[in-house]
């Protein structure tokens, strides 16, 4: 828990109003449909993965205390006696019994009343509220309902999301030895897809093959596992899994594990083989015919071109130093070749705890920090789509692959 507790001593440190008030973190909430995984902020600061409960820090004492729902199981007592014994201060309820065992967003103002109290008689309120709407936005919607019953909350609240972005983005040694676990599990389950990866199969029994690693791994997906065949290859962020896989078809295999809440993010790109492929060492894919294996080796070298001149000082993307911005160099040579219209999104993304980690991309690259290089190319004519994903740990004198143990062709 000392990992924890220094990491919210730094982030009081670049707090520099030094006047009383509160540090308010608000952890996830469970759904229906999906497994829980703790807002990547909260757990950062508290290793907690209980959803529903909520973490003050006093700016002037620094002592912690966290509120949790008051449920009309014993729920709570197991909440307090197994997660909350170190590191907290103090431990007390949101506010009056609600009824089952889960909480809402939504909440009833009786259910959080004590924090309501709280927030209410505090001068100022440090939270994760950021204009950018994509950020936080769980974390914003409850400060829009507390609002509700504080009238003035929005006058004392203010944005800490940069402070926390600049410590989560650069990561210490045993948050990058977790993100090589996740990278090694993903690693894995793309042996998986291999086996799978055959002429009839399904999109979805490929990613059901990959899953059942993730799982076996006492990991989780990071992000919704993509499998997308022939044409489906050219579409971003594809989500269906019922086409059927034709030899000689590419697929494309957009996957990440994410071990104790820290992801992988990598893709590669297979043909479907009509004798489908055996996973060992000398497994069979499909071959690319000699327009495809064209597109691959570009994508590939333009992935090559970019890791060799990945270090600090440059930026993943930055359009006022197109000399020095990653994504700008790489889509100038594709320009070169003729494809830069083909390249259709950007050249990576922070990692870590999120995959699409918090980062400010005004700012250079530094040294601690994980990115991803992910160049591709999509022709939907042809129905050719090759993208080509590794993630990067940035050094003092360049980048680092933390997936050079997964083949670019399988």
């Amino acid at each position: 828990m000392q990992i924890y507790k220094n990491r919210r001593n730094k982030l009081l440190e670049s707090i520099r109003v030094r006047d009383e008030g509160l540090v308010v973190l608000f952890a996830g909430f469970e759904q229906e449909r999906t497994e829980f995984v703790q807002d990547s902020t909260f757990y950062y600061f508290t290793g907690i993965n209980e959803p529903g409960v909520v973490l003050l820090i006093d700016i002037l004492t620094s002592k912690t205390k966290l509120l949790i729902p008051k449920f009309a199981t014993n729920r709570a007592d197991w909440v307090i006696q197994e997660n909350f014994k170190d590191g907290i201060d103090e431990v007390d309820f949101l506010g009056d019994e609600i009824s089952g065992y889960s909480a809402k967003p939504f909440f009833a103002e009786n259910g959080y009343k004590n924090l309501i109290k709280i927030v209410s008689e505090s001068k100022n309120i440090f939270s994760a509220c950021p204009e950018n709407v994509s950020f936080y936005s769980e974390q914003k919607f409850i400060l829009e309902r507390l609002n509700k019953f504080v009238p003035n909350l929005n006058e004392k609240l203010r944005d800490i999301s940069l402070q926390i972005a600049q410590m989560r983005q650069v990561k210490d040694q045993q948050e990058i030895e977790l993100i090589y676990k996740a990278v090694d599990i993903t690693t894995m389950a793309f042996e998986a897809a291999q086996d799978a990866i055959k002429d009839g199969a399904t999109e979805a029994e490929v990613k059901a093959a990959i899953e059942f690693i993730f799982t076996a791994a006492e990991a989780q997906k990071a992000f919704p596992s993509i499998v997308a065949s022939g044409k489906n290859s050219t579409v971003l962020h594809y989500t269906g899994g019922e086409k059927e896989l034709k030899s000689g078809e590419l697929v494309v295999v957009d996957i990440g594990a994410m071990y104790k809440h820290y992801c992988a993010d990598l893709t590669r790109t297979f043909v479907v083989s009509g004798r489908g492929s055996r996973g060992s060492a000398g497994a069979e894919t499909g071959e690319f015919t000699k327009r495809q294996k064209e597109i691959f080796d570009l994508v590939l070298k333009t992935q090559e071109y970019i890791a060799s001149i990945a270090r600090p000082g440059m930026w993943l993307s930055n359009a006022d130093h197109k000399d020095k911005s990653l994504n700008h160099l790489a889509k100038e040579f594709l320009k070169e070749k003729g494809y830069d219209k083909y390249f259709i999104h950007g050249i990576g993304h922070y990692l870590g705890l999120d995959v699409h980690d918090v980062g400010d991309y005004s700012q250079p690259l530094q040294k601690g920090q994980v990115f991803t290089i992910e160049p591709g190319i999509y022709i939907p004519k042809e129905q050719i789509g090759i993208r080509i994903e590794d993630d990067y740990w940035v050094v003092e004198d360049g980048v680092v692959c933390l997936s050079e143990n997964l083949p670019k062709i399988i």
